[in-house]
């Protein structure tokens, strides 16, 4: 008799096609952060029908999707992120997006296919489950707040023992995974900076304040901060994004607006680097004769694997596509994910699925107009994902270890 894994992968297989038409229509029908609507109610019918109970908000599209076994086993959740980005897209595939500057180029399509695959799959063998599931489908991901706060403050956490999230990664090829260990991607804070001169004939700058000139002066001493003032042991990131101000060639400005954002990992560092970003503002402005404006907001934080559930996704990957397939990614990268939050909270890890194929055109970096993921990869996806989450409730449940096979 077939063991419950070998069972839910057989399913995975015979489900694959009808998973790869729901990612292409998702990603044909891309919504960005805060409108996923089209999304929300594929997903709910579909998991609906696959005897799930579905709590839903009155605040925002997402949504959270249970399979209850029994209520005094553990519950593992899988987590989705659903909303696109505000990109035109150039890829030419027949199931490019239909939405006009809209796409998903960051793969969140394929991430709701895949934890949808991966439910439809495990509500096959529902009366062999040695625990319950929860699937979190999250909006707004790539909105400034996330959409994970949300999801946690409207329970998604609640009886939760252990979370699973993943995202499409086109540094790998398909078929392979990365894992890390430990801090994997870091925190990701915005700023904004307003400075305030006084304005003048651009022929008798002496007698207004430069605006322009002060930010020049702040914008060289921002990019100090990290080269002359952090350990360099401790990678950081200031980058200023936009700067506006001035209104005419002949006019001394009296006002610009930067904003940026910061990215570190390490808490320490994070919380004192808006310390030393405003020093520098204010030592600049007083010395100038401007005043300034000085706005840091705290975003998501360091995402930190736990070490109990990176081993278990790598022991289930090995089984399932080898361990040459297999990276440890070693050193974490700057870009944020607000899946940290439910790190914070719960035990939980983030992995990475591998996506390129150069044949395909699926090798583009995330956020670019010819963004795209190989469809082989969701069946990997959904494999890793279901037996990692069902090897979770083996592990937790020692009475199911003695009577099954895990």
């Amino acid at each position: 008799m077939k063991n419950l894994k070998e069972k839910l992968f057989l399913t995975i297989g015979e489900i694959n096609e009808r998973i790869i038409t729901i990612r292409r229509d998702l990603h044909a029908h891309p919504e960005l952060s805060g409108q996923e609507e089209h999304t929300k109610y594929l997903v709910k019918g579909i998991l609906e029908v696959s005897g799930y109970q579905i709590k839903e908000s009155n605040k925002h599209f997402g949504l959270i999707a249970d399979l209850m076994v029994d209520e005094n086993a553990k519950t593992v959740a899988i987590r989705a992120d659903m909303d696109a980005l505000p990109i035109q897209e150039q890829t030419g595939k027949p199931y490019a997006s239909r939405e006009k500057g809209i796409m998903h180029a960051c793969g969140h399509d394929s991430h709701t296919a895949i934890a949808l695959g991966t439910a439809i799959a495990i509500a096959a063998h529902k009366e062999e489950l040695p625990g319950n599931l929860r699937f979190i489908f999250q909006p707004s991901e790539e909105s400034k707040e996330g959409g994970s706060v949300e999801m946690i403050e409207e329970g998604a956490l609640e009886g939760v023992s252990a979370i699973f999230g993943l995202h499409a990664y086109p540094y790998l090829n398909s078929g392979e995974i990365g894992y890390k260990y430990g801090v994997m991607m870091a925190s990701a804070d915005v700023f904004s900076i307003e400075i305030f001169g006084k304005s003048a004939h651009g022929a008798r700058p002496h007698e207004g304040v430069d605006a322009i000139l002060v930010t020049s002066m702040i914008v060289n001493s921002l990019n100090h901060i990290v080269s002359r003032m952090i350990d360099p042991l401790h990678p950081a990131v200031i980058s200023l994004g936009t700067i506006e101000g001035g209104k005419a060639s002949n006019i001394i400005c009296d006002h610009v607006l930067l904003k940026g954002t910061v990215r570190t990992i390490n808490e320490e560092i994070r919380n004192n680097i808006p310390q030393m970003m405003e020093a520098s503002i204010e030592g600049i402005s007083k010395s100038m004769g401007a005043k300034y404006k000085f706005d840091y907001e705290f975003g998501q934080p360091e995402l930190i694997n736990h070490e109990k559930i990176v081993n278990i996704i790598v022991d289930e990957a090995e089984k399932i596509i080898g361990k040459e397939k297999c990276i440890d990614l070693i050193d974490p990268v700057m870009g944020g994910e607000d899946f940290s939050e439910y790190l914070k909270l719960v035990p939980g890890a983030f992995f990475r699925l591998g996506t390129c194929d150069e044949e395909k055109k699926t090798c583009v970096p995330q956020h670019n107009s010819r963004f795209d993921v190989d469809d082989d990869a969701l069946q990997v996806g959904m494999k890793i994902m279901g037996a990692s989450a069902l090897q979770f409730l083996i592990q937790s449940n020692s009475l199911y270890k003695k009577e099954h096979d895990a």
